[in-house]
């Protein structure tokens, strides 16, 4: 056996005992999620273990949780639809025409990557209560429904395709708006799928602003409510594990469907850079 061919297999190793690690959670998160009994210091005896799925059975029984969950789905859909539609727009203004301030509005872009995300919770508390909408749809979709990491990455994908297409297609009478559709959707489906995921992911995860943002129960999001489904000194963990996996299970098969997708973004996004 070569030298090359050891140095393969220890990185292929290495690669496994890395992934079972970070896999550690996950398969701790499903134990509990899916045991009898769990001790609050947080050990679980497989000696003793019992699968059961009556955790998920009486978490399906409590409504409470019935309306934060429809209130995610329809928060994060709506907010990545909109920033799919107005990032695409966006970058490929910013990527094909000329314009006054269009190097002004790219520096605005780029430095508001640089905010932290914690320093505009106030301002969008106050601005939201001047505007009427606070503890409505609109205070917890209107804000996210463009971000500036989407207009960057579909600016900087888009601005490295060629634009002979877009050219030709104006030639034969096409619009703006079938060129878009038409060549420039087709051409940035891996971008699409990076940026869908991604936006997906952060708002269904989101816990600061729809927790500042919204007071009613009507209003909580599925991590909201999870915080809140445990009282004081009243901690059923399997149950608390069980509503956990519920909240994971969406994002990890939306990341399933397009894990292709995304490494080809990925990777197309980091050679085109």
């Amino acid at each position: 056996m070569t030298t090359v061919a050891l140095k393969s297999y220890g990185k292929v190793a290495v690669a496994i005992v890395i992934a079972l690690i970070m896999l550690l959670p996950f398969v701790y998160l499903l134990l509990g999620a899916l045991a009898s009994t769990f001790s609050l210091t947080g050990t679980i005896d497989l000696s003793s273990y019992r699968l059961t799925f009556a955790n998920f059975a009486t978490l399906f029984a409590r409504a409470e949780l019935y309306l934060p969950l429809v209130n995610s789905i329809a928060v994060a859909v709506i907010v990545t639809l909109g920033n799919l539609f107005f990032c695409t727009l966006c970058g490929y203004v910013l990527a094909r025409r000329k314009f006054r301030g269009k190097g002004f509005l790219m520096v605005t872009v780029v430095l508001i990557l640089m905010v932290p995300v914690h320093v505009v919770i106030i301002p969008l508390y106050l601005m939201t209560n001047w505007l009427g909408i606070f503890d409505s749809y609109l205070a917890l979709i209107l804000p996210f429904l463009v971000s500036p990491l989407g207009i960057f990455l579909m600016r900087q994908y888009i601005s490295a395709i060629p634009p002979d297409m877009e050219d030709s297609a104006r030639l034969e009478g096409a619009s703006e708006l079938t060129i878009i559709w038409r060549i420039v959707i087709p051409l940035c489906k891996p971008a699409l799928a990076v940026l869908a995921v991604q936006t997906f992911m952060v708002n269904w995860n989101s816990f600061i602003y729809p927790f500042i943002l919204t007071s009613s129960e009507s209003m909580r999001t599925l991590p909201v409510a999870l915080a809140l489904l445990q009282g004081y000194q009243n901690i059923d963990v399997p149950q608390l594990f069980a509503a956990s996996v519920i909240s994971v299970l969406p994002t990890t098969l939306l990341f399933a469907a397009y894990s292709k997708k995304i490494t080809e973004g990925i990777i197309a996004g980091a050679l085109k850079g």
